[in-house]
């Protein structure tokens, strides 16, 4: 969880203790006894490839090293590349270890491309494949006289003549790369990509290797991780992360800490890996999981000038069952973390989708958001195309949903609010005698019915929804770049509409938000609205100017979601407050019904106090 959101969550946590002190009776007292740093992009070519090298020393823990052999020499001969353009993207593939090399999704665009120059395709579309070593996909084994293999070293034969394929609908195109050596041993990566689908199938075949691999075992390994597509590279390193999923759970890695790498060796069957940043991933799954397999990834935190990367690497330990032909299959999935997507593949690829978590709520949160909000968001976008307005329309139906509790929770606090004038009496009248005080003001409330905490205990039953919404509004791809009017034209960036030439303290932003300036307006309402007691007027300032500046560097789709929730809830109130019901007290009919559970526990505990301090008080005379 990045640091904002930490702030946001902190604060409305500090709102909802000071409320609650500020507006509930206070308990009997006991006697005592004797950086926008983030919006500044990393240059990925001061980044270290570590990766391979934690990869291969995994493998050559126990096994003897012995000098280089010509038989899987590095290659020399000139690197061939391939393109293949399908509907959904356009890639290149290499001799050179028979690995992908670039990978542009022509659905997602970079955010530094020029929207009027549509003949740059390369500067346009993300490319998801991190330019250090020329490609990813390698495999990795050691011989049996302890040679460590890299086929990111070999040069692969292709059985492709041409330098051009483009494929679309429903079509497919497969291609053989395949490494000799001179003694007549093969190594075959078989690559098949379909014209709609961001996954495709890969083959490899090991022929005449049974004398060759040591420790019945080869490594699939995916060495350096996706390629950061996002101008603030903080919010993507917070979201960025790798993955093993096995036996129905996830098991994820997360390099916060800087110069401290993250690591996990896993020994099993392994039903997927996946690495991923905000917003794309790359996930391999083999076709038929082995008890004796096994997965490693590992993690890295780099900060480099004022930008952040996190580094991630996964491989899969494949069993090798020392024949002389052996073949397994893969599905290799790079694109876009789009839940339904992901969804589609039937091997709980969606796993990885971050629906967010707060405290421990994970197991409350992900189910609001995965099975309710997700797909009313989506449903909502099917009629209405633009998605500012269809988070205009998604904000009416949950404060809808949510009006029960909020309009709870204004009544409870209006009455409090008209209560105080009664209170203050008491306080006044037994001004010297706190426990008679408490006494009176739980006797006043069970009066005219009022529980105290009846306007704190909606708005905390409405937190995980609100965490949800926070968490679902964050990473969402759905709002990529998506437009709303005027000057918001990237509903998941920050509607900049001036930027300062310093950084707010604490909240380390130094940008103007027009969508936080109005949101924090609609909060100073909402607080000279329900606030009258003078010693919380600090509050009617304090709090706005906080999140006003907390909400600077939020997206601006999360943030016109919450300036529309706070309109309709200063609607809310207003009728509320000017609703003829509820503009008095009304003594209940049975004051003596209504003592029971927290007021009940309230006035027994100012009793029993009274008598505790009257006995102190006798044995002292």
């Amino acid at each position: 969880m990045d640091k904002q959101t930490v702030i946001a969550f902190t604060l409305i946590g500090i709102i909802l203790i000071i409320w609650l002190y500020l507006n509930s009776p206070q308990p009997p007292q006991q006697i005592p006894s004797k950086t926008d740093s983030t919006l500044v992009a990393a240059d990925t070519s001061k980044i270290k490839d570590s990766v391979n090298t934690k990869v291969n020393e995994q493998i050559k823990k126990t096994l003897p090293q012995t000098k280089d052999t010509s038989e899987f020499a590095p290659a020399t001969a000139k690197e061939n590349i391939i393109t293949i353009e399908t509907d959904l993207v356009k890639m290149e593939l290499t001799s050179k270890g028979a690995r992908i090399r670039k990978y542009y999704l022509k659905k997602y665009n970079t955010w530094y491309f020029n929207e009027f120059d549509t003949t740059d395709f390369y500067n346009r579309h993300v490319q998801l494949i991190n330019p250090i070593n020329g490609g990813d996909f390698n495999i990795i084994f050691v011989t049996k006289d302890g040679k460590l293999v890299n086929t990111a070293d070999l040069n692969f034969q292709s059985d492709k003549n041409n330098y051009y394929y483009k494929i679309a609908n429903n079509d497919s195109l497969s291609i053989n790369f395949t490494y000799t050596s001179q003694n007549n041993r093969a190594i075959v990566k078989h690559f098949t990509f379909y014209a709609d689908n961001y996954a495709s199938k890969v083959d490899i075949e090991m022929k005449n290797m049974q004398d060759i691999i040591s420790s019945f075992r080869y490594d699939v390994v995916w060495a350096n991780g996706v390629n950061f597509t996002e101008k603030n590279s903080v919010d993507e390193a917070t979201y960025s992360d790798a993955s093993v999923f096995s036996g129905g759970e996830l098991l994820t890695i997360d390099a916060k800490s800087p110069n401290e790498p993250i690591t996990k060796d896993l020994n099993g069957k392994i039903d997927w890996v996946a690495i991923k940043s905000k917003y794309f991933a790359m996930i391999l799954a083999p076709k038929n999981p082995s008890d004796e397999g096994g997965a490693y990834i590992e993690g890295k935190h780099l900060t480099l000038g004022e930008g952040v990367r996190e580094q991630y690497s996964t491989s899969l330990k494949i069993p090798f069952k020392n024949t002389q032909f052996q073949k397994d299959s893969f599905l290799l999935y790079l694109g876009p973390i789009d839940y339904d997507i992901l969804k589609s593949y039937n091997k709980n690829f969606q796993s990885i989708f971050d629906f967010g978590s707060f405290l421990g709520l994970t197991f409350l949160i992900r189910p609001i958001s995965e099975y309710l909000f997700l797909p009313l968001f989506k449903f909502l976008h099917s009629f209405i195309p633009n998605y500012g307005l269809v988070i205009v329309i998604f904000s009416i139906l949950i404060k809808l949903a949510l009006h029960p509790l909020t309009r709870q929770s204004y009544k409870s606090m209006k009455k409090m609010q008209l209560l105080q004038p009664k209170i203050a009496e008491i306080k006044e009248k037994y001004k010297d005698d706190q426990q008679r005080i408490q006494k009176e003001t739980m006797k006043l409330y069970s009066t005219y019915g009022i529980n105290p905490m009846g306007g704190c205990l909606p708005m905390l039953l409405q937190m995980p929804i609100l965490i949800a919404l926070w968490s679902l509004f964050k990473v969402t791809i759905e709002i990529r770049q998506k437009p709303f009017f005027l000057w918001i034209k990237d509903l998941a960036s920050p509607d900049v509409i001036y930027r300062m030439p310093f950084k707010i303290p604490i909240f380390g932003v130094d940008i103007i938000s027009g969508t936080a300036l109005l949101l924090g307006v609609t909060m100073f309402i909402q607080q000279k609205m329900s606030t009258k007691d003078p010693s919380q007027k600090a509050l009617v300032y304090v709090m706005p100017i906080m999140f006003t500046a907390l909400f600077m560097g939020f997206p601006s789709g999360l943030n016109i979601y919450y300036l529309m929730f706070n309109l309709l809830s200063i609607i809310q109130q207003y009728f509320i407050n000017h609703s003829k019901k509820d503009g008095e007290l009304v003594p209940v009919k049975d004051p003596h019904k209504k003592k029971s559970g927290f007021m009940a526990r309230m006035m027994e505990a100012a009793e029993k106090q009274a008598q505790a301090q009257k006995k102190s008080t006798y044995r002292k005379k």
